[in-house]
């Protein structure tokens, strides 16, 4: 595992590798990682504008606590991740970057889930960065076209709204849309509410209203959900934000539904197992809402 020195656009890509920048098209991690071979760990993405880590508090407070729910140590202080994002983003995309915060429970050579010596293990903590592309303007036009997954979320799971690595869930969410011809799916809990698509939450409008699910659904507290129902959000157009418990049934009714997340922002989702939401076309609110966030994001990176 070589050091190498930032290079900026255009130069190798590289990540933030236990405090130091690697080569990251070059071996990295130990096989023993339990992030690699358990999925036992965590991950954050998000946004970073001009340098600047979007609601970076809110996604560090997020993994600390999901962290604590596996009890895995966070090694780094809040600084010391900050210190890496620059790092990594200065590396691969100075401009404007998606960034993904990785951190698992560490290396260790014996089988089992707890064998001994866990508790001594020092995690590993990977930052990646990559240029943010926004979503092409093609697909805003069209909207998402979603499928309701076959599994289901448990909210009573002591882990259905933590990010930890293992995505396996999802992956099989995103491969029965794709099988289906469709961009997505919703996961809906076990009695059949919706929880929120693959990587987005989700909410609905119905005149004034936006409704999305409560986070007691089991769902990721998402930081533009999280923004959406703050004074400054959706409020700020006029709009009353509120968690309600919704159905696929509500989703169909609605004026519009969007997906909102830190990478992609806020998108449109225009039919549901092939049935039409809106005549099957974006409304205005999501193009308002979407330029209301990224304005916002302007604001907090300093124009």
């Amino acid at each position: 595992m070589s050091d190498i020195n930032a290079g900026g656009p255009g130069a190798r890509p590289t990540a933030w590798v236990e405090r130091r920048l690697v080569a990251a098209d070059e071996p990295a991690l130990l096989v023993g990682d339990r992030g690699f071979q358990l999925g036992d760990g965590l991950f954050e993405t998000l946004r970073v504008r001009r340098g600047v880590a979007i609601e970076i508090g809110l996604h560090l407070a997020r993994l600390r606590e999901g962290l604590g729910i596996l009890a895995i140590p966070m090694p780094l202080s809040d600084g010391e991740l900050a210190a890496g994002i620059a790092a990594v983003v200065a590396a691969n995309a100075p401009s404007d970057a998606a960034v993904r915060i990785t951190v698992s429970r560490g290396v260790l050579v014996g089988r089992g889930l707890l064998p001994a010596g866990w508790r001594e293990l020092a995690p590993t903590v990977v930052i990646q960065a990559w240029p943010h592309v926004p979503v092409a303007a093609a697909v805003l036009a069209r909207g998402v076209r979603a499928v309701i997954a076959t599994g289901r979320r448990d909210p009573a799971h002591p882990l259905a709204s933590v990010k930890t690595t293992s995505r396996a869930d999802h992956v099989h969410a995103k491969l029965e849309a794709e099988r289906a011809g469709a961009d997505d799916a919703i996961t809906l809990t076990i009695d059949g509410h919706v929880a929120e698509a693959t990587t987005a939450n989700v909410a609905l409008l119905i005149g004034k209203r936006v409704l999305t699910p409560p986070l007691a659904a089991g769902i990721l507290a998402g930081t533009t959900r999280d923004w959406l129902l703050r004074p400054k959000g959706a409020a700020a157009l006029g709009l009353v934000a509120a968690e309600a418990w919704l159905t696929p049934h509500d989703l169909l009714a609605a004026d519009e539904v969007l997906l909102c997340s830190s990478v992609a922002g806020f998108q449109a989702l225009v039919s549901l197992d092939g049935a039409p939401i809106a005549g099957g076309v974006p409304g205005a609110w999501a193009a308002r809402l979407r330029a209301a966030r990224e304005a916002w994001i302007v604001t907090q990176s300093g124009g």
